[in-house]
C-alpha cells in the first residue's frame, strides 16, 4: 500500500530545492509499526511504501528502488541486516539510504548493523522529531551522493569527448607519420661505388629531425642532417618547410641548387647555402624556431667533401683502416642571427672511408650504465658496426647497437637520425 503527502510532482515545496528523499520504504512485520511510521514520513512530504517482509521489500525495490529504507532488524524469515546486503547487490547502481529499526541499545549490536551496510539507526518507539533529524540526515548523503554521481556523469562526458578528440588527433598524427617519413623514401642509395644510408627515428608520432641528398649528377652528390629546435607538431612543420627548401626532386625551389647555362644545375658551396636559409628563416617573422645543420657536398669522383657546420654535432670520419676523428668547428645554428656567416672545412676520403653525420639523439641519450653515450660511446658503437655488417645494413645495425645499450625503459627521448657516405667500396658495382 502507498500512502504519500508530495505538494509537487518532483517532491518540492513552494521555495525548496529538489528533495533527495522523495520515495521512502518501510519494512516491518507489524502493521501497526508500519502505519506509525508511514503517517509521520507523509507529514513530511515523502511518497511512502510499505512492505510486511524483507522478500516483499525486494520485490518493490526490483520495481523501482526507493531513495531510503527503514527497515526493522528482527523479522520472520530475511533479518533487516540480511535485507540490506540483499538490497545493496541488487541496486548497485542506485544508492540507497538504509536506516534500522530496533530495539537493541547495545554498542556492540548497533556497529554490527552499521558494518551489515546500514548507514544509520533508529531504537525503538521513534519520535517524530528523531524521526525527522535522521531523515534529513539521510537527505544531506543522498543529496551529496547525486552530486558526485551527477559530477561523475559531466566527468565520463568530457572524458568520452577527450578521447574523440585524441583519437582525432592521435590518427592526424599517424597520418603526419607517414607524410613525414615520405621525407626519407630510400634507406640507401647508391651511385657506382660510392653508397649513402639515411636513418630516422622520431622520439614520438613525429619529429623535428630531417636528413637527405640530392644530386644534379656528374658525381656531384648534396647531403645534410639537420634538427629543429623543440618537438612535436612545431618542429615537424617546420621540418617539411626545409624539405622544400632541400627538395631533391625540384631543383627550381631548392636553395642549394643554381641554374647554369642550357638549364642545367649545379650545386652551390654549402656556406652559400647555410647563409641561403638563414636568410629565409630570419626574414619570417611567424617562426620562432631554429635548427642545427650539418650540409655537404660531395664529389665522388675524387672523394672530396666539402662541408659547413651549423651548430650540428660533429661530423665523424670512419677511416677504412679504423681510426676515426670528428671534424668542424662547431657554428651557428640557422635562424638565429641574420648575420651569421659559416666558414666551409674539406675532407678527402678514401676507397672504404664513411663520413657519418648524425643529430644529438645519439650522443645525449641516457644509457643503462648511467651518463649519455657522448662522442666517445659514438665512436666504439660505429666502429662496431662497421665491423658487423655488409653493405646497406650499417646504420640499422649502429642504431640497434644504440638501442641495446639505452637506459631501460626510457625510450627515445629525442629524435634519432643519421646520414652516411660509403665511399668507394660498395659491393658488386658496376
Amino acid at each position: 500500500m502507498i500512502k504519500a503527502i508530495v505538494q509537487t510532482e518532483d517532491g518540492r515545496t513552494p521555495g525548496d530545492r529538489p528533495r533527495a528523499v522523495r520515495r521512502v520504504l518501510v519494512v516491518d512485520d507489524s502493521r501497526m509499526q508500519r502505519k506509525i511510521l508511514s503517517t509521520q514520513l507523509a507529514r513530511s512530504g515523502c511518497a511512502v511504501v510499505e512492505a510486511g517482509t524483507a522478500e516483499e521489500a525486494l520485490q518493490l525495490c526490483d520495481h523501482e528502488p526507493p531513495d531510503l529504507v527503514i527497515s526493522d532488524w528482527m523479522m520472520p524469515g530475511m533479518t533487516g541486516i540480511e535485507f540490506c546486503q540483499q538490497l545493496r547487490a541488487r541496486v548497485a547502481a542506485h544508492y540507497v539510504y538504509f536506516i534500522l529499526l530496533t530495539s537493541k541499545t547495545e554498542t556492540a549490536e548497533i556497529a554490527r548493523g552499521l558494518e551489515g551496510g546500514a548507514d544509520d539507526f533508529l531504537i525503538k518507539p521513534v519520535s517524530g522529531d528523531e524521526l525527522r533529524a535522521r531523515i534529513a540526515a539521510g537527505e544531506r548523503i543522498l543529496r551529496m551522493e547525486r552530486e558526485l554521481t551527477d559530477k561523475n556523469r559531466l566527468l565520463s562526458s568530457a572524458l568520452g569527448e577527450l578521447q574523440g578528440l585524441y583519437d582525432s588527433i592521435n590518427r592526424d598524427l599517424m597520418q603526419a607519420k607517414k607524410i613525414q617519413e615520405s621525407l626519407v623514401p630510400e634507406r640507401t642509395r647508391r651511385f657506382g661505388a660510392s653508397q649513402f644510408g639515411l636513418l630516422l627515428k622520431p622520439s614520438g608520432h613525429i619529429g623535428g629531425d630531417l636528413v637527405g641528398l640530392f644530386t644534379p649528377g656528374l658525381n656531384q652528390v648534396g647531403f645534410y642532417s639537420l634538427d629543429v629546435s623543440g618537438h612535436g607538431i612545431s618542429a615537424a612543420l617546420l621540418t617539411a618547410r626545409l624539405a622544400s627548401y632541400l627538395s631533391p626532386s625540384n631543383f627550381s625551389q631548392n636553395v642549394a641548387m643554381e641554374q647554369r647555362q642550357w638549364h642545367f644545375y649545379g650545386l652551390r658551396r654549402p656556406s652559400e647555402v647555410a647563409a641561403a636559409l638563414n636568410a629565409r628563416m630570419t626574414a619570417d617573422t611567424g617562426i620562432d624556431e631554429y635548427f642545427t645543420m650539418i650540409y655537404g657536398v660531395a664529389d665522388l669522383f675524387t672523394g672530396s667533401v666539402r662541408m659547413v657546420q651549423c651548430g650540428h654535432p660533429h661530423p665523424l670520419i670512419l677511416r677504412a683502416d679504423g681510426s676515426a676523428e670528428f671534424l668542424g668547428d662547431g657554428g651557428m645554428p640557422i635562424g638565429m642571427f641574420p648575420d651569421a656567416t659559416w666558414q666551409e672545412f674539406e675532407v678527402v676520403l678514401k676507397r672504404g672511408d664513411r663520413i657519418l653525420l648524425y643529430s644529438d639523439g645519439f650522443t645525449e641519450c641516457p644509457m643503462k650504465e648511467g651518463g649519455m653515450l657522448g662522442a666517445d660511446g659514438l665512436v666504439r658503437l660505429a666502429g662496431r658496426a662497421a665491423c658487423g655488417v655488409g653493405d646497406g645494413e650499417y646504420l640499422d645495425d649502429l642504431f640497434w647497437r644504440f638501442s641495446q645499450e639505452m637506459a631501460p625503459g626510457t625510450g627515445l627521448e629525442d629524435d634519432v637520425s643519421a646520414i652516411m657516405l660509403e665511399f668507394g667500396s660498395v659491393r658488386d658495382s658496376a
